[in-house]
């Protein structure tokens, strides 16, 4: 595994983290999702990301994270970097959404007793919440690392100018943003263009998540339907099949013989597109099976793009870019 600085901070990161968002809820397998944790860790991977509405259902992941942590991986905390999130709807009520200080600050100690922990590494606000001050929600985030209850702190979501905006508050108040998570794959290019450039001149790290389009941009799907076991065809998931328009079959089959062409597999070759830019921390992944993080971890033996390699790629995915600012 390669180790990452985080910006312009101390902590490092690895090149590729592991997600919670799916499969590690109720209805899927505990044993399977057992074996995934044991090899993201005996792989090197020691960063593992969550949120409190990850499940289903809500808060399951936590849960379930923090049992591991209990009965597998005792006496490895200090190894590891635990991050988790606020501001999607969690609750019933008034409270339990958005970025007001009562949701953040709450919904954290709730984030703290399902993992039975002390404090989370990365503590991040979701979404934007334009109806909430942002010195409110960035003094939030601040309160929590005075607190003890975070290291650092993060957004997910944030525009360029929104991000502007909440690192110049979180500088005022001595707790600079340590890491932005931004949507960024090949099929949603939008932040390389406004919010990587600001992130790289701010120092602050950048850990895309999605970087596979939920799967997508895997040889699962080629042959044009979504597997048995695929996300798409999870009732729970948020890749739905329809996703898999005539266009991005197209798509993913001139890509993957790209991939091929450069010894690679499809997954492999996108992740290292993605990591290829420069202010790129790690990327995180999410993963059904084992077997899937280890193909992977393949990115991290990639071989260099040529400048004409990265043209064809974004001529091959030019007229599809679904960026969500």
């Amino acid at each position: 595994m390669t180790y990452r600085r985080c910006g312009r901070s101390g902590l490092k990161l690895p090149q590729i983290s592991l997600g919670l968002w799916y499969n590690f809820g109720g209805p899927d397998n505990p044993e399977t999702a057992l074996d995934m944790l044991r090899f993201a860790w005996d792989s090197g991977i020691t960063h593992f990301d969550l949120a409190n509405i990850y499940g289903p259902p809500k808060g399951e992941a936590e849960r379930f994270f923090g049992n591991i942590l209990r009965h597998e991986f005792d006496g490895h905390r200090d190894q590891m970097v635990i991050s988790t999130k606020a501001g999607w709807p969690m609750w019933d009520g008034p409270y339990g959404d958005f970025g007001s200080r009562k949701h953040l600050i709450s919904s954290l100690d709730q984030s703290l007793s399902r993992m039975g922990l002390e404090y989370v590494d990365i503590f991040y606000h979701h979404r934007p919440d334009t109806c909430t001050p942002l010195e409110e929600t960035m003094g939030a985030l601040d309160h929590c690392v005075r607190q003890g209850k975070a290291l650092y702190v993060g957004v997910s979501g944030y525009n360029a100018e929104q991000s502007r905006q909440a690192f110049r508050i979180l500088n005022r108040l001595g707790t600079p943003c340590l890491i932005h998570q931004p949507l960024f794959n090949l099929f949603s290019r939008g932040a390389s263009s406004n919010l990587f450039p600001l992130l790289e001149k701010e120092g602050v790290g950048c850990i895309p998540y999605s970087p596979l389009a939920q799967g997508l941009l895997t040889d699962r799907y080629l042959k044009g339907f979504a597997p048995s076991d695929s996300r798409a065809a999870k009732p729970h998931g948020y890749l739905k099949e329809d996703a898999l328009t005539t266009r991005k079959l197209e798509i993913l089959h001139s890509l993957n013989e790209m991939a091929l062409s450069r010894g690679q597999t499809l997954a492999a070759m996108c992740l290292a597109w993605v990591c290829q830019h420069r202010v790129v921390t790690s990327v995180l992944i999410g993963a059904s099976h084992p077997r899937q993080i280890e193909s992977n971890l393949q990115a991290l033996n990639s071989p260099e793009f040529s400048e004409q390699e990265i043209q064809s790629i974004l001529d091959i995915v030019q007229n599809e870019n679904e960026d969500r600012g």
